[in-house]
């Protein structure tokens, strides 16, 4: 909402796509529980404090895709039924994430113009594209490999997709491999640019949730894990597009080959992974690993043409 105030029913509505109790979500904003009720039966503007303001705003952008999927369905239901001129503003707020026909996976839309990339953050003018919101998980390794025959990452028991992993990223893919899936879904994996804006967006952010280096938004060494987890988990590391896992996890492939060329060919990664301290995580630095070199913290996600 921004400058914008809430109005109480934008607060219920929240409430309820975020399923909290109004015990639960008070504390999050945070005001007493009284108060919030308050809010919520008064239904039009009311009057917040710049902390409650900010709160509510972090709040629904930090929700995740399905929570905000069901704002964005009570909202419209809302105002269908009583003409709200504000309801277009406040979905403009949310990702528009949209499943692509190749593999199935939410997208999200970056659009054109410039941004700040690299270490000395020079500006740099992108074309629009679609990313991936998570890394592919195994879940979406194994269609692929049931639809082509390709063989399967060396960790599946018995080349089988582990379920309690199934929502954790693929690794142990080369970048061959990373390659082979993109193909096969009508995708490409991105250029490290495309990469890099996806995750700090067009205001020089130096992490996907701001400029504070927090090593608790994201799986890396300093959090003691040890494995990767699942795609959704870090929801406090989202991006300004809504993609998740752009810090941390596992490091991702991208198609853009490491200048002087080598041979074997080398290829740029992004992203850090849990094996790796927090200081690798910035978006804006550099790796590149051999195209045949294969881990048990590297990924990849896709891009694809709007």
């Amino acid at each position: 909402m921004g400058a914008n105030r809430w109005t109480g029913s934008e607060v219920a509505l929240l409430r309820q796509a975020l399923r909290k109790t109004v015990r639960d979500f008070a504390a999050l904003v945070p005001v007493s529980a009284r108060q919030l009720t308050t809010w919520e039966n008064r239904r039009a503007s009311i009057s917040l404090r710049p902390g409650n303001q900010e709160a509510l705003d972090t709040l629904l952008a930090r929700s995740g895709t399905a929570a905000q999927e069901r704002f964005a369905a009570l909202l419209t239901e809302r105002a269908a039924a009583a003409h709200d001129a504000r309801t277009e503003q406040l979905l403009s707020q949310l990702p528009r994430t949209v499943p692509h026909p190749g593999d199935g996976k939410l997208m999200v839309a970056v659009e054109e113009g410039i941004f700040f990339s690299g270490p000395a953050d020079q500006p740099v003018w992108l074309e629009a594209f679609l990313i991936d919101v998570y890394p592919t998980t195994n879940r979406d390794y194994a269609r692929f490999v049931l639809a082509t025959g390709h063989p399967p990452p060396r960790h599946w028991p018995e080349g089988r997709c582990p379920a309690a992993r199934a929502d954790h990223p693929v690794v142990w893919v080369t970048w061959h491999d990373a390659n082979a899936y993109a193909s096969w879904a009508g995708k490409s994996l991105p250029t490290v640019r495309q990469w890099e804006k996806a995750a700090r967006g067009t205001k020089g952010r130096h992490y996907p949730w701001g400029i504070e280096p927090t090593a608790a938004k994201c799986n890396v060494a300093e959090a003691g894990i040890g494995a990767t987890t699942p795609v959704t988990r870090y929801q406090s590391g989202v991006s300004p597009y809504g993609a998740f896992d752009l810090c941390g996890n596992c490091w991702e492939w991208c198609s853009t080959e490491e200048v002087p060329q080598s041979t074997p060919r080398r290829y740029e990664l992004k992203g850090s992974a849990f094996t790796s301290p927090f200081e690798r995580a910035l978006p804006s630095l550099r790796n590149a690993a051999n195209a045949g070199m294969r881990d048990n913290d590297t990924s990849f996600r896709c891009v694809s043409n709007p």
